[in-house]
């Protein structure tokens, strides 16, 4: 069998399992960029979590998504931005259109919460965003989305009263990134997510409720959010 014959097998098996109406209804719905677990897929695709599962193997021998293991948790997202385009293309193709998955999250977690000792929600998400764009911090694939800091980190993490060298210090692992429970994006965790937590309680960017994880952003937290990181809450 030649190179071009590969390439057609390859071809067509990539799109067998993209073929199957559940399958499908699963790959649409990560289209968003957000991972999810195998229950939620199933409810998608209207089969049982075991049919489900079985789906779910069938997308990952053939590259279509991956899977992080987080604790006792496996979130299912999209291979790759390539992934992403075929769908694309094909929803084009097809002419039609879907609805965007919402998770049903209580809605007093979904802006900021405390995931163990760091800041989740959709503003933990926005501010490793902004890490990121700003160049502050670099990530490995290679080490289970261990994060560094950058010159710019260094001098940026430093300026908000950090203390990089005790929070290198601990022992943990000193930055990586956690997927978000309602968001699906990954927020900042370790020791330097703790440490930035800590910075945004002292000066009452955020407070902490009495009876839930939730955080409140305080109007100071909100103005300095958005002048300081460019993250409008």
């Amino acid at each position: 069998m030649d190179v071009e014959d590969d390439e057609d097998t390859a071809v067509s098996k990539i799109a067998a399992a993209i073929g199957e109406p559940a399958r499908a209804r699963m790959l649409y719905c990560l289209l968003d960029g957000h991972s999810r677990t195998s229950t939620e897929l199933s409810v998608v695709a209207e089969v049982s979590p075991s049919t489900a599962s079985v789906h779910l193997i069938r997308l990952k021998t053939a590259h279509l998504v991956k899977v992080l293991v987080q604790g006792k948790h496996r979130f299912y997202s999209l291979e790759g931005p390539k992934v992403a385009g075929a769908l694309e293309a094909l929803s084009i193709i097809a002419g039609g259109s879907r609805e965007e998955f919402v998770a049903n999250t209580p809605s007093r977690l979904v802006l900021a919460r405390t995931c163990y000792d760091h800041m989740a929600g959709k503003l933990g998400v926005l501010l490793q965003r902004r890490f990121k764009e700003m160049g502050w911090l670099s990530i490995s694939s290679r080490k289970g989305k261990s994060c560094d800091l950058s010159i710019d980190g260094v001098k940026g993490f430093g300026s908000l009263g950090i203390d990089l060298e005790e929070t290198r210090a601990a022992r943990r692992r000193f930055a990586y990134e956690c997927l978000d429970w309602s968001e699906r994006q990954p927020h900042l965790a370790g020791a330097l997510g703790a440490a930035l937590l800590r910075i945004a309680r002292k000066r009452k960017w955020v407070v902490e409720d009495l009876d839930s994880r939730a955080l409140s952003v305080t109007g100071l937290g909100r103005r300095e959010m958005l002048t300081r990181f460019g993250v409008r809450i």
